[in-house]
């Protein structure tokens, strides 16, 4: 596993997500949640929809103690919505967000790491997280999970 430490204050511009939302905590995350994301790229495709990203989980209401619930969107950014779309997912456009990012290179099991340097900065600095946090999936690989790269991003007021 490997944390790059290079650590960036960025604001990323307003997208459209095509998505699944579930109430969940941290040790409710389990992988067949996994399979949601090849459930949104068979639906995307049905649609015809254009892809414009890795998937996205996004954390909106994010607390640091795993029985905390929020809400997890298992998202993928796309051109644009559907009109009139009325299947098992949804459509959000997002606002702009301003958050602190790291890249995660490895195993998602020491994910928590790269979020405690994150968090740690967060706290450094005197800024605070809003509670909306984002993991792009940017290379998922479960034959090699140490393949894995992943960019976390802390939201931050």
């Amino acid at each position: 596993m490997q944390t790059k430490d290079v650590m960036q204050i960025k604001e990323v511009r307003p997208m459209t997500f095509f998505y699944h939302a579930v109430r969940t905590t941290l040790s409710g995350l389990t992988p067949q949640l996994g399979t949601v994301a090849r459930e949104l790229y068979r639906e995307a495709a049905a649609l015809d929809l254009t892809v414009t990203g890795p998937v996205y989980w996004q954390y909106v209401g994010f607390g640091p103690e795993p029985e905390t619930e929020f809400t997890l969107h298992i998202a993928l950014p796309v051109a644009e919505a559907k009109a009139g779309y009325a299947g098992k997912f949804a459509f959000q456009r997002t606002e702009p967000f301003r958050c602190l990012a790291a890249v995660h290179e490895g195993n998602w099991s020491d994910i928590p790491r790269t979020y405690g340097k994150l968090f740690a900065h967060l706290s450094g600095q005197g800024l605070q997280s809003t509670g909306l946090n984002r993991e792009l999936y940017i290379n998922f690989n479960l034959a090699d999970p140490a393949a894995n790269v992943t960019e976390v991003q802390i939201g931050i007021g």
